[in-house]
This record gives structure tokens, C-alpha cells and sequence, in this order.
């Protein structure tokens, strides 16, 4: 399966999820390593859109194509068992306790999540530390430019 993540030239490369760590985000604390993709490339953009001001255009991003294959068990959390504030924004802090305990279990190398931004579309969360990380591949990288359209004040 192929998924995409949109990312700063200079972190293209990076899997570690050391970004994610570092600051958290809606499905993992700060101090859990995770990968966020998206099922398209169009929603990598919108969810680079929604967390930059209007008015400044994105600079220097690469979109980076990711393999993992086909036969990956990804876990599906059924959206009736997520809490009620699971879209709040800002994000809750239920929504991080799903991500890190997806991370902590390590039972699966991929979860799939919903969009807030975008609904019925999905995102790929990568566990770093699985041990089929090893099978995830980076297939392509190529520079992004956004629309300058959509950042207009």
C-alpha cells in the first residue's frame, strides 16, 4: 500500500518519527515516536493547510511516497469506540492515549485513524518501532509547491 507524508525538505528522508516525539499531536503524546501519512496526497496538503497561518506560503516541502506491503495487518479502531471530543479543536488528550497506546502494544505496524479535516478520508499512523519497519520503503520523493491561493489572506 502506498501513503503519502508532506515534510520540510531537510526531514524528508527521516522515518524515525522523532518530529512527532518531539512535539506530539492529535494521536500521539510528546515523548512517542509515530509516523503520520495520509491516504492521499491532497490530504497531506490539507493537513499542512489547517496548521499554518494565513497569509504565508509553505516553503521547502517534499512529498514523500511510502510503501509498506500489502499484506500489513492494520489495525481499524472502530469510530464508535473513539471518545466523543476525538475531533476537538484543539486535539484532546483521548486521542493521544489511543495513538500511544497503538505505539506501546506494538502489536501492528500501521493504525488507520480518520481525518478531522477531511471526513471520509483517512490517515496511516506508522509505529517506528515495530519490527516491520524494516518493510517500510520510501518509493519516491519530489518536490511539493503549494497554491499560493489557498494561504491568501
Amino acid at each position: 500500500m502506498i501513503v503519502y507524508r508532506l515534510s520540510k525538505s531537510v526531514h524528508a528522508l527521516d522515518l524515525s518519527g522523532k518530529g512527532a516525539e518531539k512535539n506530539g499531536g492529535r494521536w500521539n503524546s510528546k515523548g512517542t515516536a509515530l509516523i503520520y501519512t495520509s491516504e492521499t496526497r491532497a490530504l497531506c496538503m490539507a493537513e499542512i493547510a489547517v496548521h499554518t497561518p494565513l497569509g504565508i506560503l509553505p516553503q521547502d516541502y517534499e512529498l514523500i511516497a511510502i510503501e509498506f506491503p500489502e499484506h500489513t495487518k492494520v489495525l481499524e479502531p472502530d469510530l464508535k469506540s473513539f471518545p466523543a471530543d476525538w475531533r476537538s479543536i484543539p486535539h484532546a488528550h483521548s486521542t493521544q492515549e489511543i495513538g500511544d497506546q497503538f505505539v506501546k502494544a506494538n502489536k501492528y505496524l500501521v493504525m488507520k485513524v480518520p481525518s478531522v479535516i477531511v471526513p471520509g478520508e483517512f490517515n496511516y499512523l506508522i509505529n517506528p518501532n515495530h519490527k516491520d519497519m524494516k518493510s517500510v520503503k520510501i518509493k519516491s520523493k519530489e518536490q511539493f509547491n503549494f497554491d499560493e491561493r489557498l494561504f491568501r489572506k
